[in-house]
């Protein structure tokens, strides 16, 4: 699939503005990660359901507690639709983000959301797969992690079907999973 220069539109959609083909990033893919209550798990583990995958760390101040909002308010907002989509919340940070940690964080902030964590290699992996970009830089309070703030809408089967800048508006987020849920 080819899309055309106005972003997330299909080529041959009719548009009148002219076409740039570009190839469609391949985004997601393979993962053996941790959740938050210990289990491993594949990405083959939420088949079945949409996906909404944040990267972030619990540490983060600045830009997860409104990514983390936005996706707990979209949810809000699916009312019992909400039970077909399933939030990750994939740590950036695994050296501080167990999954004790991403557990007792989520539990207290967002139930909904599952945390994600691993070994660093995995989370290297995890991160690739889904074009995530983040660094840790020692600062005089220990480090911080800034990172790449994208929310990624998966479908059932594990592909790709777009992304959320931030800041997103939640209602935004959530009329993108409405039209998906409604197809299926």
């Amino acid at each position: 699939m080819e899309m055309n220069s106005s972003c997330c539109t299909p080529s041959g959609s009719g548009s009148a503005s002219a076409t740039i083909s570009r190839p469609v990033p391949t985004v997601g893919g393979s993962f053996r990660l941790i959740d938050d209550s210990g289990t491993a798990v594949t990405e083959r583990s939420y088949f079945g359901k949409y996906l909404l995958v944040f990267f972030g760390f619990t540490h983060c101040q600045t830009v997860c507690p409104p990514a983390l909002a936005r996706i707990d308010q979209a949810l809000d907002q699916l009312g019992d639709h909400a039970d077909r989509v399933q939030a990750l919340y994939v740590t950036v940070d695994p050296e501080r983000d167990t999954p004790e940690v991403m557990r007792d964080f989520l539990a207290a902030n967002h139930p909904r959301i599952t945390g994600l964590t691993g070994p660093a290699a995995e989370i290297e992996a995890a991160k690739k797969a889904y074009h995530v970009h983040s660094r840790r830089i020692d600062d005089p309070d220990g480090y911080r992690t800034p990172h790449s703030a994208f929310t990624y809408l998966m479908g059932p089967e594990g592909e790709y079907l777009t992304h959320f800048v931030d800041p997103v508006d939640s209602n935004d987020i959530a009329a993108a999973l409405k039209s998906c849920l409604a197809d299926r």
